[in-house]
Parts: C-alpha cells; sequence; structure tokens
C-alpha cells in the first residue's frame, strides 16, 4: 500500500523570506537533469520545495540520499518523499523488475527501452499538482529532456502541455498551475554546461540505472551522461565500473 509521508523536511527552519518568494515544486529524482531544473528554479527567484517518489527502483536507496543532499544544498523550503510502489506492483520495466534485464546503452536506437516505466510522469506530476495546489505554488518542474529522454513518451513536449491542461480543467478555478521544462530542449551537454555555470551540485547526482556504488558505464543513462560530460569539456565527478571509449 502506498503511503505520503514528509522526510524530515526543513519546512519549519525555513526563513520567512523563502515563504514570501513565488513558490516551485521541482520534482527532484536524484539525477543530473532535474538536479540542474531546480538550480535553473532557484536562479530565477523561484522558493524551492522538492518532490521525491520511491517506486521500487533499483537505485531508489541512491536516488533518494541524492535526493536529500540537493535538497540540503539548496536550502529547499519543504521536501516530500512520497511512496509511489504501486509501479513496481504493476511492472513491465527493467528498473523495477529484476526479472527484465536493463539492458546496455544504444544511443543511436529509436525503440522505447525497457527502462521505460510505463506512464510514471503522469503519476508523479499528479502528487505534484495535489501538494502544489495545497501549497500555493505556481509552477512545476520538471527535469525532462526530449533529446536524450531514451524515447520516452511521457518526456515529450506535448505530454507536459496537454496534462497543464488537465491541470486546469482539474483544480479550483482560482488556481493556476504552469509545468516548467527548462531543460526539455537542451542537449545533455548544454544541461552540464548550463549545471556548471549556475553552481548546481553534480557531484550530488546519480544516473546510473544498475548500479548503487559505483555507477555502471553500461547503461542507456551512464552513456547519455558520459557523453554529456564529454561534450561539454567537462569532467564528470562520478566513478564508474567499464565507462564506455566512445
Amino acid at each position: 500500500m502506498s503511503s505520503l509521508q514528509p522526510a524530515h523536511h526543513n519546512s519549519e527552519t525555513s526563513n520567512e523570506t523563502d515563504r514570501q518568494l513565488p513558490q516551485a515544486v521541482v520534482l527532484l529524482s536524484g539525477g543530473m537533469d532535474s538536479c540542474v531544473t531546480g538550480a535553473i528554479m532557484r536562479s530565477r527567484g523561484y522558493a524551492l520545495n522538492v518532490l521525491h517518489t520511491n517506486y521500487g527502483q533499483l537505485t531508489e536507496r541512491k536516488e533518494r540520499e541524492c535526493f536529500h543532499a540537493q535538497a540540503d544544498y539548496f536550502n529547499a523550503t519543504r521536501r516530500l518523499i512520497v511512496d509511489t510502489r504501486h509501479l513496481a506492483m504493476i511492472g513491465g520495466s527493467s528498473l523495477t523488475e529484476t526479472s527484465i534485464e536493463v539492458t546496455k546503452a544504444n544511443l543511436n536506437s529509436t525503440e522505447i527501452p525497457t527502462s521505460y516505466v510505463p506512464f510514471r510522469n503522469a503519476n508523479i506530476l499528479s502528487i505534484a499538482t495535489s501538494w502544489a495546489e495545497v501549497i500555493g505554488a505556481e509552477a512545476i518542474a520538471v527535469g525532462a529532456v526530449e533529446e536524450d529522454s531514451s524515447g520516452y513518451p511521457d518526456c515529450r513536449k506535448e505530454f507536459f502541455e496537454a496534462f497543464e491542461e488537465a491541470i486546469d480543467h482539474g483544480t479550483r478555478p482560482t488556481t493556476k498551475i504552469r509545468i516548467e521544462t527548462p531543460v526539455i530542449e537542451m542537449s545533455k551537454a548544454e544541461i552540464i554546461q548550463t549545471g556548471l555555470a549556475l553552481h548546481a551540485p553534480l557531484h550530488l547526482t546519480w544516473s546510473c540505472y544498475k548500479r548503487e556504488d559505483v555507477a555502471c558505464g553500461e547503461c542507456d543513462s551512464c552513456a547519455l551522461r558520459l557523453r554529456g560530460f564529454r561534450e561539454a569539456g567537462a569532467n564528470d565527478p562520478l566513478q564508474y565500473v567499464s565507462p564506455p571509449s566512445s
């Protein structure tokens, strides 16, 4: 059974100034794209209310650890962790079912990979919308990327536009919530360069789909990250078991 719980958040200790700023709910997975999205929203003057979900993914513990580290770094106004383990019960993804292999990277593939968690972003956005309406947030920020979204259908601009329309129809008439996707048209290299320029804590991010100790260097997410750092001319702070040579 899924449960909703606040995680040792700092809502009571956050200063009053943050409460006077425009509020944004940032979907903070622990990965690099959402981390840079948080840095962008902060640079735009928003107070960050960060949301994380545990959905039974292979690297759940590591992602949660990175979420807390990033939330501390950003001095998040509020933080919330939600149990969405029903996604693992439903299955259909190599991130939640050990019987499905996490395939090795093929950055030229046009197929939807095994790591796709069916309709995951809609589940998370629904939770984010509920929270945003309660706390009076005017934006939900998502670190989705079209260029290297691994073929995920719920990482496309038209999906977020449609969901924003659903929010308009399904919330109070006085509620106005935008979905912000500030990195959606960026390449991975551009995301890294933006993150470095904004002093985003890239050293506190995790991208690997398979391991929690040392990144595998073989899955799509590792390969995209490694290529991005190489094209950005920057050093990746993560260690890898077997980083690809190209």
